[in-house]
């Protein structure tokens, strides 16, 4: 009976005594004099299956005694319950196959690697411990976030990644082209966009944010959720070249609306995966990050304060604290603040009714004529996690926006459209999905949640 280790872990009882065959990679080999150990892994869950072979029991033993750790597998044996031991059962082997073998010079030797020799064989380093948690952590979560906007009638929108606009006004984009270098050198330098391929300047998306407002104008209630690209030169931890964001734009939905909504789904994702990824969350939380569990456990049953930036400033000036940048009134919160912030009120805490001059051009204009109907969620250990506000829906409002924060109304010419034929009130926010696996793994750099990080000067595999 062919069987994988996820089935054998989950029905073992219901097999013992009987022969079974599994495939998979050596995780780990102790080889002894008269019997071996074999920690073998497939991929189908977290756990390896322990095969133990025996000289005189199972076929070419000096053989397998040379198995090495990374080799690929075949082993038909006997379920053997073993509840006294650490492990509920093993597999004693009659037969071991070599798939594959793997050389001496395999870089996943079983020891402790560190995170940055690790990156440098990411083509392998799903085969260890950290990695097998993590990304079998990040599928989880793709499908909980898909799950949970299916459940409230959520139309997917797969927004383009080749777009001609900029949704953020940043500038920092990746040119999409098709002229050579020595195309343009014949030009003397000036790129003539209109023999490129798409006719025009193109890039790789920042956001699709615009793209589902429009669906939302049709829909009532769409999701993006796919890859993003900044050009941004920057080393930290928390960013990449290449990364998710999931957005959601709501029509009819007001900021509170959209507020509610990206707590309901924070809270909804943490529990899937709290519930899901048991043997995955325990070793995180043993190996990563002490508390892990509880921390998360919190968030999902914490309220979640709300809190203008102007009554936040007020707060983080009246407190008791030595910040290396003092708050102001008009200003970008920093990171020190956004955690003096989360402290004050013991949870998490959305920071709403921001200045407009550091705000994005789309997001609508208070009655106040200062401020934007804008929030960010702060939450204990990560600050920002998700950025929402209430889109700008009224036409001449966006139209002297955009002009104050130098919009190309042409290039923009079907966003203000859609304020004019049967333009609503409408919501959405932004969530950086590769951050948000970050939060609830434990792991601080963002190169380590994603299979193939594209990060300034690399761009491996």
């Amino acid at each position: 009976m062919d069987m994988t280790v996820r089935d054998l872990i989950e029905t073992h009882d219901e097999h013992a005594r009987e022969e079974v065959v599994m495939k998979g990679w050596v995780r780990n080999h102790r080889a002894q004099k008269a019997f071996g150990f074999i920690n073998v892994n497939d991929g189908t869950c977290f756990d390896t299956i322990q095969v133990v072979y025996e000289e005189g029991l199972t076929e070419n033993f000096a053989l397998l005694r040379k198995i090495r750790t990374g080799a690929a597998i075949e082993v038909a044996g006997e379920v053997v319950l073993t509840p006294e031991r650490s492990q509920p059962f093993e597999i004693k082997a009659r037969t071991i196959r070599i798939i594959g073998d793997s050389p001496e010079d395999y870089p996943l030797q079983p020891k402790r690697h560190s995170r940055e020799f690790l990156r440098k064989h990411a083509h392998l380093r799903g085969r260890t411990n950290l990695f097998t948690a993590v990304f079998r952590i990040r599928s989880l979560l793709t499908h909980a976030i898909h799950e949970f906007f299916h459940s409230r009638d959520f139309l997917h929108l797969a927004s383009p990644i080749i777009t001609a606009s900029d949704a953020e006004g940043a500038g920092e984009m990746f040119r999409v082209t098709t002229l050579t270098p020595e195309t343009v050198g014949k030009k003397g330098g000036n790129i003539d966009h209109e023999e490129d391929f798409f006719g025009k300047k193109t890039n790789l998306t920042v956001s699709g944010q615009l793209q589902a407002e429009a669906f939302a104008q049709a829909f009532r209630a769409v999701y993006t959720f796919g890859p993003t690209f900044r050009a941004e030169k920057s080393h930290t931890p928390t960013h990449a070249s290449e990364f998710w964001m999931v957005e959601p734009e709501v029509a009819f939905a007001d900021l509170d609306d959209i507020m509610d909504l990206s707590e309901d789904m924070v809270k909804a994702i943490i529990r899937y995966v709290l519930a899901h990824a048991e043997k995955e969350m325990a070793f995180l939380d043993r190996f990563v990050e002490k508390g892990l569990i509880k921390k998360l456990e919190n968030i999902v049953g914490s309220e979640f304060h709300k809190v203008t930036h102007k009554e936040a400033v007020t707060i983080l000036t009246d407190a008791d604290h030595s910040f290396d940048t003092p708050p102001e009134q008009g200003a970008d919160l920093a990171t020190e603040h956004e955690k003096a912030l989360v402290e004050h009120f013991g949870g998490p805490v959305f920071v709403t009714d921001w200045p407009k001059d550091i705000k994005a051009f789309y997001m609508r204009l208070n009655d106040d004529e200062e401020t934007v109907a804008a929030c960010d969620l702060l939450v204990p250990g990560a600050g920002e996690i998700v950025g929402a506000s209430q889109r700008e829906e009224r036409h001449d409002v966006l139209k002297r926006r955009m002009r104050e924060m130098g919009v190309d109304e042409d290039e923009l010419g079907w966003y203000l459209e859609l304020r004019r034929y049967g333009s609503v009130p409408h919501s959405g926010f932004g969530l950086g999905f590769d951050r948000m696996l970050m939060y609830i793994t434990g792991v601080k750099n963002i190169r380590d949640v994603i299979p193939f990080p594209r990060t300034p000067k690399n761009c491996e595999f």
